[in-house]
Formats: structure tokens, C-alpha cells, sequence
């Protein structure tokens, strides 16, 4: 079964008004997406959606953590997520390619809307670049910093200095 399909919304059959719809992301979701950042988290999504003559407005509120690995100390944190988004989508004659970001246009002959992929970029663009234990208030693991460090290239190359071959001394004289 596809984990995307519950992200399927067919709006030819509700009235002209607001409705509201619930999901849980979890880590099939995540990983119904190929290369995903996210490789798992915990989120509700509460998504209000209106329905009006030529558009639909689509409300979103995303609350909960992903679980991401630090780019310093490459352990695992849970990030809080925290966020409150709006889509439009429009109804047109035919399939138009929109250049603001915030409108998906559709043809009239469509009867259902996917969010699983607007859900997931939004998602993916509240996690920040750059991504540390600071951020959720963590300290990274000193015991991995401390390997790094020792495996870090100017520790190498201090290492290959002192423990040079004697043949080569002479030639490094010669380059000074």
C-alpha cells in the first residue's frame, strides 16, 4: 500500500466552506520520499482547508520533532517543529505554471489535490542547514568531537612532521 495515499484529498464533493482534516507523519512517510533528509519524526498536521467558487485555501499547522542526525558530533536529536503555512490553489482552464511559490494552479477537470508533497518541503525547509545538538538545546558528544579532532587532517600532518624519514631531512634542508 502506498503510505501517500491518505494524502490525497478529493474536494469535488465537499460544500463551498471551511473543513478540517488531521494526519500523523511518521517515519513511513519520511521514507516514502527517495533521499530524504528526515529519516524519521513524530507530527501532527491539523490542515483547514476552504473551499471557495475558483480556489482552494489550505491552511496548514505542523507540530511535533524530527529526528536528525548533527553534522557536528553525528549523533541523533529530536528537533522541534513548530509551523503554520498557507497554500492556494487555483482552478484553471488549463494546467498554468505558476511562479509565486505559494500557488499550485489545477485544471477543472481534477478532482482531488495531493499535499504529501508540499507537506514534505515545508517540513524539509523548516530544518535548519546547518544542523547541531544546540538547536535542541543538547550538548554535543564530547567523546566523538574529542576522535575527530584527534583524526582531523593538521593532527595528521603534525604527526607525518615528527615522525619523517631521516632521508628526507637532508632535502628539506636544502628547501629552507
Amino acid at each position: 500500500m502506498n503510505p501517500l495515499k491518505q494524502f490525497s484529498l478529493p474536494f469535488t464533493g465537499l460544500k463551498l466552506g471551511t473543513h478540517q482534516f488531521d494526519y500523523e507523519l511518521d517515519d513511513r512517510f519520511f521514507n516514502a520520499f527517495e533521499y530524504s533528509l528526515i529519516k524519521s519524526g513524530n507530527l501532527k498536521v491539523d490542515l483547514e482547508l476552504e473551499k471557495q467558487e475558483t480556489m482552494l485555501l489550505l491552511k496548514f499547522k505542523v507540530i511535533g520533532t524530527v529526528n536528525l542526525d548533527c553534522d557536528k558530533c553525528l549523533s541523533e536529536f529530536s528537533l522541534p517543529v513548530n509551523l503554520y503555512e498557507r497554500q492556494i490553489v487555483k482552478f484553471a482552464e488549463d494546467e498554468l505554471e505558476s511562479d509565486d511559490e505559494e500557488i499550485i494552479s489545477l485544471s477543472r477537470k481534477d478532482t482531488e489535490i495531493d499535499i504529501s508533497g508540499p507537506l514534505y518541503e515545508m517540513i524539509n525547509v523548516a530544518v535548519p542547514y546547518i544542523k547541531n545538538c544546540e538547536q535542541a538545546d543538547k550538548d554535543c558528544d564530547q567523546e566523538m568531537i574529542d576522535r575527530l579532532n584527534q583524526l582531523s587532517i593538521e593532527k595528521q600532518a603534525e604527526e607525518n612532521e615528527q615522525t619523517s624519514d631521516p632521508r628526507w631531512e637532508a632535502l628539506n634542508k636544502l628547501k629552507k
